[in-house]
């Protein structure tokens, strides 16, 4: 018989899980990682509004992806278009940012997969005798150690030409030259912390969801059990 266990660490552990994949799923498909030096304003960069000339605009490129302002000579407008620079995998800028987009793809796999099963975990304690908490923990855990090889590799690739188009000839591994770090690197930094946080945190839904108060409430008959 299925019952249903939901407790205030297992809850929290859950909407961890699925927000650490959702942040990581998001900074991986940003084009905001780097942020580039300031495109100097031309004459055709005026506020129609305020006569005056709008503020330099700052490109950015990610890992895959790139945002940068295209000009449309009609009306003398301009428009940000974001998309990914590169038609397929091979055409990643640099070797090292391949090998971080492995890293990073297989880290955020693990971590949906987790998010997905966290889900069940109210209904389903245990797989093949192991208890899922801990399972996913170890899954979790895992997923962090890839995440950090991939972050740790990234920087390596500031000096491919790419970067180097963006960030100046002062660019070059571990060093960002006219480039500044965007939000998307500092999400990845600090959804890698949450998945080791979660990872911990398993083992605390794990003994939640196996107390005794709960075992005397499965014996009372119950199939719903809420515990704080």
């Amino acid at each position: 018989m299925c019952h249903v266990i939901v407790t205030c660490r297992s809850m929290l552990w859950t909407l961890l899980s699925i927000v650490v994949a959702f942040a990581e799923l998001i900074a991986f498909m940003s084009a905001d990682w780097l942020i580039g030096k300031a495109k100097p304003s031309s004459s055709e960069d005026v506020d129609n509004r305020t006569g005056g000339s709008q503020e330099p605009y700052h490109p950015t490129l990610g890992i895959y992806g790139r945002c940068t302002r295209i000009s449309h000579m009609q009306f003398s407008r301009r428009d940000t278009l974001c998309g990914p620079y590169a038609e397929n995998f091979s055409e990643i800028a640099s070797g090292f940012w391949q090998a971080t987009a492995i890293f990073l793809a297989m880290g955020i796999m693990i971590l949906c997969t987790v998010a997905f099963v966290s889900v069940f975990t109210m209904c389903v304690q245990s797989i093949m005798k192991k208890s899922i908490f801990n399972v996913c923990g170890l899954l979790q855990g895992i997923a962090g150690l890839f995440l950090i090889l991939g972050l740790i590799l990234y920087p390596a690739g500031w000096g491919c030409q790419k970067a180097i188009s963006y960030c100046g000839p002062y660019a070059s591994a571990y060093k960002l030259g006219d480039c500044s770090l965007g939000w998307a690197f500092y999400t990845a930094i600090g959804g890698t912390v949450l998945t080791f946080i979660c990872a911990v945190f398993s083992a605390q839904a794990e003994i939640a969801t196996s107390s005794d108060k709960v075992q005397e409430e499965i014996e009372e008959g119950k199939n719903l059990i809420c515990l704080l």
